[in-house]
């Protein structure tokens, strides 16, 4: 199991099984297939991004999280926090998402290999 999988497992089993949330932002702005998230060093207050879980499998995000795991422990408690300034996250956030358009670009044209395309999820930061 990868270090993106174990977060996910964490934080669905540190979720409580009737979620009622009174915040602004709750469960129930998340998209099917998204989580949301903490994006902020401790110089700047904390952003709340949501962003699709394929991010929690992308090398560049597992590193994210290796650095939370460093900074907070690898039991968080509710949202997962990522120890970095916003306009990195936004960074690694463009590239990813490049890298997954261009894959898909790619993949979507090869008329060689009958695949299925899973198309981009319309994540957001919230």
């Amino acid at each position: 199991m990868g270090s993106g999988e174990k977060i996910l497992k964490s934080v669905h089993s540190n979720r409580p099984n009737n979620v009622k949330s009174n915040s602004k932002h709750g469960i129930k702005d998340v998209p099917k297939g998204c989580l949301a998230i903490k994006v902020g060093s401790k110089e700047e207050e904390k952003q709340r991004f949501v962003v699709p879980v394929f991010y929690f499998n992308h090398p560049l995000f597992m590193q994210l999280l290796r650095e939370a795991e460093e900074e907070y422990g690898f039991e968080q408690k509710g949202t997962i926090t990522i120890p970095c300034h916003v306009e990195v996250f936004r960074y690694v956030q463009d590239m990813i998402n490049r890298e997954r358009s261009v894959n898909y670009h790619n993949n979507h044209h090869d008329h060689r290999h009958n695949q299925s395309h899973n198309h981009l999820v319309g994540c957001f930061r919230a």
